[in-house]
């Protein structure tokens, strides 16, 4: 007898009457947690990270030569309190291979002669009589300065350099004395390459002349423009004029012995001069056309009597006959 096969129907479910379904709503849009970065803190405010007291001041570890080389050149090498528009511009020197050879034939003369007359002079002649013989001979460029001020014009300016001519002339002996800084007439001068640069001849390639020294060809340009102004220049007896020339040039070399160390220890010394310089007669060109900010920069900047050979050394053609 066979098994009965199991009943396998499924036995029917009572019927659920239908119940009305909640509208389906639509999923939530899925947002991303913001990126984990913190606002901006407002200048001044300090980040959870610092502590409340501002960190001590640093020593200033450089030596006196490079505090006095930062004073007189900038912020080329190092000087941090020079504001912005103080960056090194760039140097156009396509000449670079016979500046170089011209400037190592600069450095043997300055080694052999100009170092140790200058050194000598310092150690011989007491420091008031040398600020005298720099007095005077400031002095003597305050007529170019006025006539250079005049051409860019600034007549304040131009009036401001011949009372200084004036008053020094008179008062102070001479030149020697310096009453005019006491009655607060500035001592801000002007050339003929300076004039240049303000007429709109900019980026002038560098060019260093033998003797002289650095420049560019603007400036050279601007030597020759001065030289007929040049009040030493207008003395015709040689015996009078050529000791005057010498006495400058020794006077500008003492001035700059204090850049003799750092310039020592440099790994290439025409680079270093060269964009110092450049650094520096940019100043003197367009420093003064930066609205408001003069007052910014710093006091070396503003003073316009930087230590260079001047154009009174130039040769003076003799005159017909001889003397």
């Amino acid at each position: 007898m066979e098994d009965a096969e199991p009943d396998t129907t499924i036995p029917e479910q009572p019927q659920v009457p239908p119940t009305e379904q909640p509208p389906a709503t639509e999923p939530a849009p899925v947002t991303e947690p913001p990126p984990a970065t913190t606002e901006p803190k407002q200048e001044g405010e300090p980040t959870p990270t610092e502590s409340g007291t501002p960190p001590p001041p640093q020593e200033d570890q450089r030596t006196q030569a490079e505090q006095d080389f930062d004073a007189l050149y900038g912020d080329a090498y190092g000087d941090p309190n020079l504001p912005t528009p103080a960056a090194a511009s760039p140097v156009y020197d396509p000449w670079e291979r016979y500046n170089r050879q011209m400037h190592r034939f600069n450095n043997a003369i300055d080694r052999g002669v100009a170092r140790p007359l200058a050194r000598g002079y310092v150690k011989v002649v007491p420091r008031p009589l040398r600020l005298g013989v720099s007095n005077f001979f400031n002095n003597l460029g305050q007529p170019v300065s006025a006539v250079n001020a005049l051409l860019q014009g600034k007549p304040k300016q131009a009036g401001q350099s011949l009372g200084r001519f004036l008053l020094n002339s008179t008062l102070g002996i001479g030149g020697i004395f310096d009453p005019a800084s006491d009655a607060k007439l500035p001592n801000k001068g002007e050339d003929f390459g300076q004039t240049l640069g303000y007429w709109g001849w900019k980026n002038s390639r560098y060019f260093e002349l033998p003797l002289f020294g650095p420049r560019t060809l603007r400036d050279t340009f601007g030597m020759v423009g001065d030289a007929p102004l040049s009040p030493l220049r207008q003395v015709e007896s040689d015996s009078t004029r050529i000791p005057l020339q010498g006495l400058q040039l020794v006077d500008v070399r003492a001035q700059l012995l204090a850049t003799d160390s750092f310039r020592e220890g440099a790994e290439d010394d025409y680079a270093l001069v060269r964009d110092a310089w450049i650094q520096r007669r940019d100043y003197q060109i367009f420093g003064d056309r930066m609205k408001n900010q003069e007052e910014m920069l710093p006091d070396y900047l503003q003073d316009d009597s930087n230590p260079q050979v001047p154009v009174d050394a130039m040769p003076v053609m003799p005159p017909e006959g001889g003397r």
